[in-house]
């Protein structure tokens, strides 16, 4: 387990935060009953079971770095920088474009950084954003950076299987990204990420890796689709994620009636309801894209902040943590001050 920013004796007094926020998301909305016929399923049935009415689906030539770049072009002009300015350039995906090279060398080269600007990618499923996130303010204070792209981006309608209703259901496709910078007002207060190993096949793509290489007899028993045990993802969140949340913000000096804003990964919708009572944050208080986005894996939690923050929603100074959960099993939370 990796914790920052507790100790805030032990932290550099320049502050670092977020000082631009932005998004991406495919044109084409793909409603239940066009993901429900196939699984077998009704659109009643699904939002039911998890409150998710639409998501977007990314075009045949559209690849995961062609939705990170618009997502992070957005947030460089929100931030008032060019990518000129960037220093480092992180990508979140479990889909990227293909095995090498990293997804985020493409985006570089898309945006206009900088010769020399390091970019490379980070995997860890639907946590992967807030890996990322981490990742890049320990190296702009390491290094006095001034500015890093973050993104988180995926494109999971490319590994889902139609029939599988556990999966097909739940996922939509898009891109978020934040600008972290020399705020001189919010700032990023604490992080923890943590990975729980023993329960790695909780979610999984069995093939086409090392382990597994790719072969027509591996596309034929269906090995390369995005599997999921539902009840035991459910499982792992009531237990290990609220307790881990529960024990972050203890450490760090806060309650959950400090929090102006709970901005958590868009797994399931009936979840996080189930997972905001448990940690007494009112609903109200929670920033939510699901019903009309669906789960967008790593670009879930920069997608719904970015939203919240162009709506208006953020105030100065207010408390906001963000906590996402996902294959690895992994976790990533955020405290920040907007």
């Amino acid at each position: 387990m990796i914790t920052t920013g507790i100790n805030r004796a032990a932290r550099s007094t320049s502050a670092i935060g977020i000082v631009g926020t932005g998004s991406y998301l495919p044109a084409h909305v793909v409603t239940n009953a066009e993901v429900g016929e196939p699984a077998g399923v009704t659109d009643e049935w699904i939002f039911g079971k998890t409150g998710i009415r639409n998501r977007r689906r990314a075009k045949p030539d559209e690849a995961t770095s062609d939705l990170a770049v618009i997502a992070g072009r957005a947030a460089l002009e929100s931030a008032g920088i060019s990518a000129a300015d960037v220093s480092l350039i992180i990508v979140a995906t479990s889909t990227p474009d293909s095995p090498q090279p990293a997804t985020a060398a493409i985006v570089a080269d898309e945006i206009g950084a900088r010769p020399g600007t390091a970019a490379f990618d980070v995997n860890a499923v639907c946590s992967g954003f807030l890996f990322a996130l981490t990742t890049a303010e320990g190296i702009l204070r390491a290094a006095d950076g001034d500015y890093a792209l973050v993104i988180g981006a995926d494109i999971y309608s490319r590994i889902l299987d139609p029939a599988d209703r556990r999966t097909a259901i739940l996922f939509g496709d898009g891109a978020g990204a934040v600008v972290l910078g020399r705020s001189g007002g919010g700032e990023l207060l604490a992080g923890r990420l943590a990975g729980y190993g023993a329960d790695r096949d909780l979610i999984r793509v069995p093939a086409g890796g090392s382990r597994i290489p790719p072969s027509m007899e591996t596309v034929r028993a269906g090995l390369h689709y995005f599997a999921m045990n539902g009840r035991g993802v459910r499982d792992f969140v009531a237990d290990t994620v609220t307790a881990g949340i529960r024990t972050f913000l203890v450490d760090a000096g806060v309650s959950a009636a400090d929090l102006a804003h709970f901005v958590p990964h868009q797994a399931n919708g009936r979840m996080l309801e189930d997972l905001a009572g448990q940690l007494e944050i009112p609903f109200e208080r929670t920033r939510t894209t699901f019903e009309e986005l669906g789960n967008t894996g790593a670009a879930s939690v920069p997608i719904t902040l970015d939203h919240a923050a162009r709506a208006g929603a953020m105030g100065t100074g207010d408390l906001v943590l963000l906590a996402a959960f996902g294959g690895g099993m992994a976790m990533g939370l955020t405290l920040l001050r907007w």
